[in-house]
């Protein structure tokens, strides 16, 4: 993506199955799990660079010792800081080498970070929260092990408020308003419920209290209070916890907005946000990890029995398109299938914007993201050259001459590496012209392969959200090869509408496509549009969100997808660029037929799957009209 678009976190959790010795022996150190964990967050990296948290549940530690154990750190290479504090104290406790590292006692008494269960978390802080309270695992402690609760999570709800005021009903005070300390604390509410319903039903028993913290314990069920917590949220989410006894869970939402995968053996059980982290880390198949479905929780015992069960009802499906499109990685074959298939369908699109002149048009991708979506485009552009060969063949029947068909053999697309991204540069000047002009230099060209006033270029990127990088550097420096056209291809459909489950887009005004609306709706004296849609969103605020409509679509209705896309072009075209400008989108049709299963397409069709976000869409237009510069939830 030549914008730089945020994901909200990533979520990693393992639960060890067997006792220190075992791992000791059969892999040569107790710390395996820890080892694991590291694999499983370096490999979600992409899914949060601004703080990176650990901690670990000891089960059978005994009473006046440590049973929780938790690092977190927002440092530039977060991930690596916490695992060096990690072994820092490892370390202080035994020599690498002396016999306490083999020592199943005193790895399961003493050592620290040696741990049953571990909960690892990413994240990105939008929105500017970047502040250490607000990375995870985030902790609730209490002397009764199982009142502790542990937590870490990729979501973001959109009715933060209605906890909060819940908390306030019951006669809580929470320390903060966000979203992460909401749900801590609304978990934490259901958990004591329970607890102490477990504690009086085993007193009327005649129990003591020394015996009921165990029973409490092995009794305590899961599902109730995550259904219990969960039939107030509205957003997307994957929720993964601990109690401080032991048991531990990670809950998806009912729609499958936010991705987690599973995989359980007689050693280990460990989730992740992507399923290729755990078939790397744990040398498995793609066929050996399970995706958990929505509505529901895989439970995993203190005892190291688990099960899956449903929290709340499944609703219609809407995995995020999205993951697809960008933030998961690349290396899970379902989703490079379904990249490339979305380079591939653009393939009539393109040749009809080139005139079907393969030979006088070069064609590449923007680093790295468009790359499988590239490979997808170019085996289309190799079936339709193909075609046609066999066409031509056919047609000159046994006359051909060797240099004839030589000739059309040899044809195919040309296919270069035209763009390279240089480095990140930060635009830390404040002067616009001068920003802009360093902005122009993050990406860098190949010269030489585009004849001058001759060829066009085709660029396929996978998304296109604001187009800023594209009109201030991108097609700046395209245009110094002196092509005559420049087609810029989206593999994602025009993205219209903000996110609110997770993904930092949540302003309208940031995107290309709605400002090309409204300039669209201001060209041709339609203004009333904008203001009718106003009164009405101000309207839809003062409903119910079960009766919101987005009334944001009355905005795009008036046009097409093409004219909004001829209107982008011509914003994108920078004063001063010679070559003409042209972008093509991929049409939501396709995005379905390329990601069946992920039909989260909220982006591009305003189709929300929670009231929330309807309310949403509607707060952000809003905004947009009165100036605010604030997201929308």
């Amino acid at each position: 993506m030549s914008d730089s678009v945020q994901h909200e976190c990533g979520i990693a959790l393992v639960r060890l199955l067997k006792p220190a010795g075992y791992y000791i022996e059969k892999y040569g150190s107790w710390d395996y799990g820890l080892q694991k964990m590291y694999l499983l967050m370096e490999k979600q990296h992409n899914r949060g660079q601004d703080g990176a948290g650990l901690a670990g549940i000891r089960i059978a530690s005994k009473p006046g010792t440590p049973y929780i154990f938790r690092q977190r750190s927002n440092a530039a290479n977060s991930i690596k800081e916490i695992f060096t504090r990690i072994y820092a104290d490892i370390n202080k406790s035994c020599v690498p080498g002396e016999k306490c590292w083999t020592d199943p006692r005193f790895i399961s008494e003493i050592m620290p970070y040696a741990c049953d269960v571990y909960l690892g978390h990413l994240r990105y802080g939008t929105y500017g929260n970047y502040n250490i309270d607000y990375v995870h695992p985030v902790s609730r402690e209490n002397n009764w092990k199982s009142r502790s609760l542990v937590m870490a999570g990729n979501f973001n709800l959109t009715n933060v408020g209605v906890i909060f005021n819940h908390l306030l009903d019951i006669g809580q005070s929470p320390v903060d308003f966000s979203d992460t300390i909401t749900v801590l604390e609304n978990i934490g509410h259901f958990l004591d419920e329970e607890v102490e319903r477990l504690y009086r039903f085993y007193k009327e028993k005649g129990y003591s209290k020394r015996e009921i913290s165990p029973i409490i314990e092995r009794d305590i069920e899961l599902a109730p209070i995550l259904t219990e917590a969960a039939g107030r949220w509205d957003g997307g989410y994957v929720m993964a916890g601990m109690l401080g006894h032991g048991d531990s869970f990670v809950l998806r939402d009912p729609a499958g907005i936010r991705p987690a995968f599973w995989y359980a053996d007689d050693e280990v059980i460990v989730a992740a946000s992507e399923r290729p982290v755990i078939q790397t880390v744990f040398k498995k198949r793609t066929c050996d990890v399970n995706e958990l479905d929505p509505g529901k929780a895989l439970i995993i015992k203190a005892s190291g029995s688990f099960s899956v069960q449903e929290i709340l009802p499944a609703t219609e499906p809407a995995k995020c398109s999205f993951e697809r499109i960008y933030f998961s990685r690349g290396t899970d074959k379902n989703i490079y299938r379904e990249r490339k298939k979305l380079g591939e369908l653009l393939t009539s699109s393109v040749l009809e914007t080139v005139n079907y002149d393969l030979d006088n048009t070069v064609f590449s991708y923007i680093p790295n993201t468009a790359e499988s979506a590239f490979f997808g485009l170019a085996k289309g552009l190799e079936d339709w050259i193909n075609s046609r060969k066999t066409d031509e063949i056919l047609k000159k029947g046994p006359s051909i001459t060797e240099a004839e068909l030589r000739h059309i053999i040899d044809r195919r697309p040309r296919i270069e590496k035209i763009a390279v991204k240089d480095a990140k540069l930060r635009t830390f000047i404040t002067e616009d012209k001068s920003r802009n002009d360093l902005v122009g230099h993050v990406y860098d060209v190949t010269y030489g392969v585009i004849r001058r006033g001759i060829d066009s270029l085709v660029i396929i990127d996978d998304s296109i959200v604001r187009g800023t990088t594209l009109r201030e550097s991108i097609v700046r420096i395209l245009d110094r090869l002196d092509p005559v056209k420049i087609v810029v291809v989206s593999s994602s459909p025009q993205i219209r509408y903000p996110d609110c489950y997770g993904i930092d887009m949540s302003q309208l005004g940031d995107f290309v496509a709605f400002r090309a609306a409204i300039g669209l709706l201001k060209e041709r004296g339609m203004e009333v549009i904008i203001d009718n849609t106003y009164r009405k969103a101000l309207d839809e605020l003062k409903k119910p969100d079960i009766e919101m409509v987005n009334v944001v679509k009355d905005i795009y209705t008036p046009f097409t997808d093409k004219e909004i896309s001829e209107k982008i072009s011509r914003m994108l075209r920078a004063p001063g660029t010679k070559a003409e400008v042209v972008v093509v989108y991929q049409t939501v049709e396709d995005l379905h037929k390329a990601c069946p299963e992920n039909t989260g397409d909220w982006y591009f069709t305003g189709n929300y799957p929670t009231p929330g976000g309807r309310r949403v869409a509607n707060r952000a237009y809003v905004n947009f009209i009165d100036g605010i510069g604030t997201r929308a939830y």
